[in-house]
């Protein structure tokens, strides 16, 4: 079975535990998913079996948008509510200065990623150094936050929507919010409600053409030269340009990158959408 379509991943559960009951429900062995959600957040895990697992790298995540909520005053190892080390009461906050501090923070930040991830460090997940106590450096890395506005402040809750570029971690930008605001601050809940054009809709079957960030070539040979993988080059093409590009036949598309006159097959065979 060859599917991608769209999970509403449960809260207390991580993204890959979850993949066991997605393996039972439709019954297929190979399944795979994309933009892991921390065990505490919930919401749209986009997810392929078969063939389409192959896929992940070339369809249109961007931009992803949360609903977070901040517990203000609580001070937590992992940055949310699986292992906190303090509660504490404080001032309630003006929100003007909430408004401002939402305000200086959209455009392009660096930070640096929760201990508590799953970002690789030397070949090991950050979060298997992070419960070992095993002391370790992370790189900053660069996100971009697109839009930021404040859905409701009920002390000590303060919640937002944020949408912001691939490969954010919301965990971070809410303890530089925190910082902002002077206070000490964790996320107590997490809902990721889009990816692109990925949203939850029943895990409806979508047609993977409809979410490919890359743009369609017409092949000028006959579908079995394309199918079988024989070697050809860019004359086989409409357009030749240098560029990785989608290809289809009767019964099947191919992913394909053209270099100068070499052609190179990155995914080839694989079955078209059937509703």
């Amino acid at each position: 079975m060859n599917r991608l379509f769209v999970v509403n991943k449960p809260i207390f559960i991580s993204s890959n535990n979850y993949m066991y009951h997605i393996k039972r429900k439709y019954n297929t062995k190979k399944v795979g998913f994309s933009g892991t959600l921390d065990p505490f957040a919930t919401g749209t895990l986009i997810v392929a079996t078969g063939a389409y697992t192959k896929l992940f790298q070339y369809l249109k995540k961007s931009p992803k948008r949360y609903r977070a909520t901040m517990w203000l005053g609580v001070e937590s190892k992992s940055l949310d509510i699986e292992n906190i080390i303090s509660i504490n009461n404080i001032n309630q906050l003006d929100l003007k200065n909430i408004q401002e501090v939402f305000s200086n923070i959209v455009g392009k930040i660096k930070y640096l990623p929760p201990k508590y991830s799953a970002k690789k460090i030397d070949g090991k997940k950050a979060y298997e150094l992070a419960r070992g106590n095993i002391d370790f450096k992370q790189k900053e890395i660069e996100s971009i936050i697109y839009d930021i506005k404040l859905l409701n402040y009920n002390h000590p809750f303060l919640t937002f929507e944020i949408t912001v570029s691939e490969g954010a971690y919301i965990r971070s930008i809410a303890q530089i919010i925190a910082s902002n605001l002077n206070i000490k601050a964790t996320l107590s809940s997490l809902h990721r409600i889009n990816e692109g054009d990925f949203f939850y809709e029943n895990e409806k079957a979508l047609n993977p053409f409809d979410y490919l960030k890359i743009p369609k070539n017409n092949f000028l040979g006959s579908d079995d030269i394309l199918e079988l993988g024989k070697k050809i080059d860019s004359s086989f093409f409409q357009n030749r340009k240098d560029g990785i590009y989608l290809v289809e036949t009767k019964n099947f598309f191919s992913i394909v990158e053209i270099k100068g006159e070499e052609l190179k097959y990155r995914l080839n065979r694989l079955p078209k959408f059937t509703n």
